[in-house]
């Protein structure tokens, strides 16, 4: 059977979407054969400062929302927080990172033809090491020279990947996302969206609820006809 597709909007520093990173892994073992999942960015720290300096400054600026994400990763036992998170490392933007995953994604859908069918692996490793970067060890990893670092032991052709940058393939891709994202209005990070636009799951959504959605959507697989979820 052709799988399904569930186009996947995050934002690499969100801590929901770190949080939820179990639950992408739990469709793929679930669905295995069944379920694509279509990668894709959307932008809400697109610039830090505005948003949690600015943002949170009557709630003690960018301290007060390292306690509140402090908070937050204290309730799931699968994630590991660094205290430097928001304290002392503090990216300045999501871009930045959303880009060199963008050429990532693209120096692989060209050197392995078939991630364009399928998922692309060493993207999705990538993405999870700057992820985990950011949260687990405390890296600024809105900074290439660190980028470049967690990808580098994915065996990336990382001058391949600069190319990709300057010859604007990298923007090319980040633009899309960026553009669908305000398209189907998406609201925030993560967002899993199923039936051609008609079921979307944003924030904190637990994994049976994801998975009540896929399978009816696999039962009635028939995109004109509306789910029941």
């Amino acid at each position: 059977m052709t799988p399904i597709t569930i186009t996947y909007f995050s934002d690499v520093l969100c801590i929901w979407a770190y949080v939820a990173q179990a639950r992408v892994d739990a469709i793929k073992r679930t669905f295995p054969g069944e379920v694509r999942l279509d990668y894709r960015f959307v932008s809400v720290f697109g610039d830090t400062q505005r948003k949690i300096g600015d943002g949170w400054r009557d709630r003690d600026g960018f301290a007060g929302y390292a306690r509140h994400v402090a908070g937050i990763a204290r309730r799931f036992d699968h994630v590991a927080l660094a205290p430097a998170v928001w304290t002392a490392v503090q990216p300045a933007s999501s871009l930045s990172p959303h880009l060199f995953l963008s050429a990532v994604f693209e120096w692989e859908r060209t050197r392995i033809p078939a991630a364009a069918e399928s998922e692309p692996r060493i993207f999705e490793s990538v993405m999870w090491a700057l992820r985990r970067g950011f949260f687990a060890e405390g890296l600024d990893i809105s900074r290439r020279g660190v980028q470049r670092d967690l990808a580098r032991p994915f065996g990336i052709d990382l001058v391949a990947v600069d190319a990709l940058i300057d010859d604007g393939s990298a923007f090319a891709r980040l633009s899309t996302d960026y553009q669908a994202a305000e398209k189907m209005k998406i609201e925030g990070s993560p967002t899993f969206v199923l039936n051609d636009g008609r079921q979307k799951l944003y924030g904190n959504v637990g994994f049976r609820v994801i998975e009540a959605n896929i399978k009816e959507v696999l039962r009635e697989p028939d995109q004109d006809q509306a789910s029941w979820c």
